[in-house]
């Protein structure tokens, strides 16, 4: 029997000023290479998720959180056929500070932690109801503060971010300029004075993903910022370089879990407050 993946998307507001994502899914197809500007934290309640993170192949399943970081590329997919469910939150890195008091760093991208996990699983859905806002906001506060407190294992430097290499920014330039036709993976290593394979090297080991991938996670990137201001499906897949709707669609969900136009129904109602996420895509 054939599982049918689905997902939903939801945008709320645990606090006066503070924006939190949330998506509840079923999993049947791996994602493409990609990041997130906000952490990721998440628990199964149902088979196995299968994640590539950090060089290395993680399992989270129900009784465990899965604990990404911002701007840390990864891909995840079902163990097995039979697919996976979880429920996910994005908060951003303010909001994990306002709740703990530090920016933390985990050294393991899963933890065993059923309380945590059980905990996760009974806010996510107390926050797609909008209850109580006291009680939401505490809830949450309680929930981040004790993932940092039990399973950080420190907190993120204070330093000033790395700056890309020259190949890297040039790729990422020409790219960019170029989403609707994309140079040629050839023309952008001859115009580097480097081998297609040295550029790919390069690029990958640096951004963790080749071209084709950073360009996709880009085109998805501008897509999102676009339908949270209201753009059209057919404007958006226009001015983010993909062919048309259906392009767009396929790698929405590859990306983000949901197709564009659930995104844009679940944010559109929502105001993203200044300075709530960064610029880093």
């Amino acid at each position: 029997m054939t599982v049918a993946q689905r997902a939903a998307w939801q945008r709320v507001s645990p606090a006066a000023g503070q924006v939190l994502d949330l998506l509840h899914a079923r999993i049947v197809e791996p994602y493409a290479p990609h990041l997130h500007e906000e952490f990721a934290i998440g628990a199964c309640t149902e088979g196995i998720e299968a994640i590539r993170y950090r060089g290395g192949l993680h399992y989270s399943g129900p009784g465990s959180i899965a604990v990404l970081q911002p701007g840390e590329p990864h891909t995840g997919g079902p163990r097995d056929r039979s697919g996976f469910v979880y429920r996910v939150m994005y908060p951003t890195a303010g909001l994990v500070r306002d709740a703990s008091g530090r920016v933390p760093w985990f050294r393991e991208p899963v933890v065993v932690d059923p309380e945590l996990a059980g905990g996760l699983g009974r806010l996510h859905v107390a926050l797609g109801r909008e209850g109580d806002p006291l009680e939401l906001e505490s809830g949450l506060a309680w929930l981040l503060g004790e993932l940092v407190r039990r399973h950080a294992a420190g907190s993120v430097p204070d330093v000033e971010p790395r700056t890309a290499s020259t190949v890297t920014r040039f790729v990422m330039a020409r790219l960019s300029d170029q989403l609707s036709c994309p140079p040629a993976l050839g023309e952008m290593a001859c115009e580097a004075g480097m081998s297609r394979y040295q550029l790919l090297r390069a690029f990958a080991s640096e951004v963790g993903m080749p071209p084709y991938a950073w360009l996709a996670q880009h085109r998805v990137a501008r897509a999102r910022s676009l339908l949270e201001q209201g753009r059209g499906l057919a404007e958006t897949a226009a001015s983010a370089g993909f062919a048309d709707q259906a392009h767009l669609t396929r790698w929405f969900r590859r990306v983000v879990g949901v197709t564009p136009g659930v995104y844009r129904n679940s944010v559109q109602d929502t105001a993203i407050p200044p300075g709530a996420r960064s610029s880093r895509r």
